[in-house]
């Protein structure tokens, strides 16, 4: 039987399909509050739960020319801010094992990058701080292989992890969703989300370039990974995606989220009622 792991009011892993949702990286205030009000009309209206999510740095930025954020001390102060006004449990994602403690003393869930999933010393940090550990299946491994990092966390005495699947190296430059995994990931009984947004990104090419992301394919991969039974989808939204400073050829627009989860409810729906 799948564990429920409790982040603020969300059951993740119970009955109700709950959202990841929030910028690429941290921008300035405006962008941040306004996605954040839209985020917050969304969920009262389709009674869907929303975790916060956004990047105080983005540490695997093709080029150090690009935008990589505001930095541990600036950018958790504002995820403090957005949670105090608007409500919702927070999600962000570190690189280096120093910033476990002082992000797990702001936000709900620590994060670990697909690209370092099997970095022991870091995912060891993040489960000692007790936090909610949110590790993202690497695109390197075979779903099944997630077993690996879990047990680190729970090796680390926390056993409250989230497993998220973002999609497989494909050839050069481009990845695929493979609908297997989310039957792996579930097996390992714990909550499994669909980063639906990542898995559109063209890497190698600019995410700012229109060629660098395959938004066109966003409705029929997180129909797919809702009917494969996933408990969550975590959906990058900003007000101006073409303007994001990160992954601006992948994001949803915010005023767009609406429409698109619909959709994602009912077929969710269906399937609870099915399992």
């Amino acid at each position: 039987m799948k564990k429920t792991i409790r982040v603020g009011d969300i059951e993740c892993g119970g009955n109700d399909l709950f959202l990841i949702s929030g910028p690429c990286v941290i921008e300035d205030e405006m962008i941040m509050m306004k996605t954040a009000e839209k985020l917050r009309e969304v969920s009262d209206r389709l009674k869907i739960k929303v975790i916060y999510k956004s990047s105080f740095r983005k540490d695997n930025r093709s080029s150090l020319k690009y935008y990589d954020g505001p930095g541990l001390d600036k950018g958790l102060a504002l995820l403090a801010k957005i949670k105090e006004q608007f409500g919702f449990p927070l999600l962000t994602d570190i690189h280096e094992s120093y910033q476990a403690a002082p992000t797990a003393a702001v936000c709900d869930v620590i994060q670990i990058p697909a690209y370092l999933c099997m970095q022991s010393s870091l995912v060891v940090a993040a489960a000692e701080t007790g936090a909610v550990v949110n590790i993202k299946h690497g695109q390197f491994l075979a779903p099944d292989n997630m077993k690996h990092p879990l047990q680190k966390c729970i090796d680390a005495g926390n056993d409250k992890v989230i497993l998220t699947e973002r999609g497989y190296v494909f050839g050069y430059n481009d990845l695929i969703v493979d609908p297997r995994s989310f039957f792996h990931l579930n097996n390992l009984g714990y909550p499994v989300v669909f980063d639906v947004t990542h898995c559109v990104r063209k890497y190698g090419i600019p995410s700012a370039d229109a060629k660098g992301g395959m938004r066109e394919f966003l409705p029929v991969l997180s129909r797919a990974g809702v009917a494969s039974g996933v408990d969550g989808v975590f959906v990058e939204t900003h007000p101006d995606p073409s303007t994001a400073l990160c992954d601006a050829a992948s994001q949803l627009c915010v005023n767009d989220l609406e429409e698109f989860l619909k959709p994602l409810l009912d077929i969710h729906a269906v399937v609870r009622k099915w399992s």
